[in-house]
C-alpha cells in the first residue's frame, strides 16, 4: 500500500490550499482515510477522516467549517480542501489509512508541508 500526499505550500492567512492523497496497492472500500498534522514541537494531531465506502466524515473541532475532506473513487484519491487558513494551521500534513473497525492507522504517507503566513 502506498499513500502519496501532495499539494502543500506557502499561503497567506485567509487563503486556501487543497491537499491530495493518492492511494494505491489495494482497494480501500473497507477503509477509513484520515488526515493528520504535526506542527514543530507538537504532537501529531487528527484533522479529518472519511469512510471510503459511504463517505461519512469527521473533523477536529479546530478545523470544522473551514476544512473539507472528500474522496474520488475513480482516482483512488482523498482530498483535504483547506479554506480560511490560519497561521496555527502551519504543520506537516500526513494522510493515513486504517481498516474500518481498526483503532490505529495502518498505513501512512509522507508528509506535505503547509505554511500559513500572517
Amino acid at each position: 500500500v502506498q499513500l502519496q500526499a501532495s499539494g502543500g505550500g506557502l499561503v497567506q492567512a485567509g487563503g486556501s490550499l487543497r491537499l491530495s492523497c493518492a492511494a494505491s496497492g489495494r482497494t480501500f472500500n473497507s477503509y477509513v482515510m484520515g488526515w493528520f498534522r504535526q506542527a514543530p514541537g507538537k504532537e501529531r494531531e487528527f484533522v479529518a477522516a472519511i469512510v471510503w465506502s459511504g463517505g461519512s466524515t469527521t473533523y477536529a473541532d479546530s478545523v470544522k467549517g473551514r476544512f473539507t475532506i472528500s474522496r474520488d473513487n475513480a482516482k483512488n484519491t482523498v482530498y483535504l480542501q483547506m479554506n480560511s487558513l490560519k497561521p496555527e494551521d502551519t504543520a506537516v500534513y500526513y494522510c493515513a489509512a486504517r481498516r474500518a473497525f481498526a483503532i490505529q492507522y495502518d498505513y501512512w504517507g509522507q508528509g506535505t508541508q503547509v505554511t500559513v503566513s500572517s
